[in-house]
C-alpha cells in the first residue's frame, strides 16, 4: 500500500522483516517475521504522512483479524523518525474478525520503545503518523489483517 514502510529491527542490524500490503478482499495485512537473533525482536510498519482524526476524537476503533499475537498501534504528532510516539496495546483473538476499542487514555508516550516521561499527552487532532508493530519477545511469523481504523468522537 502506498507510503507505508517498514521500520524493522534492521535498523538495529537484526533480522525481523515486515511489510504491510493491501489483499484484494479490501483489507491490510501486516505480516512478517520477528528474530531474537543478535538481541532484536520487533517489527513495524509506518505512514509517514496519514491524518486520522480530529479534536473531539476520544478513541479509535478498529476492525482487525489476529494470530493471537499482541499488537501494538503507534500514533506520532510530528515529522520526526525517530522520538516520541503514543502506544497502546491490543490482543485479538486469532482467526476471526474483531472490533478493538482504544481510548485516548490507552495510549502511553513511548521512545525508542521505553516510557517517555515529561512527554505531551496524546492530541489526535495533531496525529501525522501512523503505525503498527510486533514485538516483546513474541518470535516467528506473524499477520494482522486490518479491516479499519475508525476515530471515536464524543456524543
Amino acid at each position: 500500500m502506498y507510503g507505508w514502510a517498514a521500520v524493522d529491527d534492521l535498523v538495529m542490524g537484526v533480522l525481523s522483516k515486515s511489510s504491510l500490503v493491501h489483499h484484494p478482499d479490501g483489507y491490510a495485512l501486516f505480516a512478517g517475521m520477528v528474530s531474537l537473533a543478535n538481541g532484536g525482536g520487533f517489527a513495524s510498519v509506518r505512514h509517514p504522512c496519514l491524518r486520522l482524526c480530529d479534536a473531539q476524537t476520544v478513541g479509535y476503533r478498529l476492525h482487525v483479524r489476529g494470530d493471537g499475537k499482541r499488537y501494538k498501534l503507534n500514533l506520532r504528532m510530528d515529522s520526526d523518525f525517530d522520538g516520541v510516539y503514543h502506544q497502546a496495546l491490543f490482543q485479538p483473538p486469532p482467526r476471526r474478525w474483531v472490533d478493538v476499542v482504544l481510548p485516548i487514555g490507552m495510549f502511553s508516550a513511548r521512545r525508542r520503545c521505553q516510557p517517555a516521561p515529561g512527554a505531551p499527552t496524546l492530541v489526535p487532532r495533531q496525529v501525522c503518523q501512523v503505525g503498527w508493530m510486533v514485538g516483546d519477545g513474541q518470535h516467528g511469523p506473524f499477520a494482522l489483517e486490518i479491516m479499519n481504523l475508525v476515530c471515536l468522537t464524543r456524543g
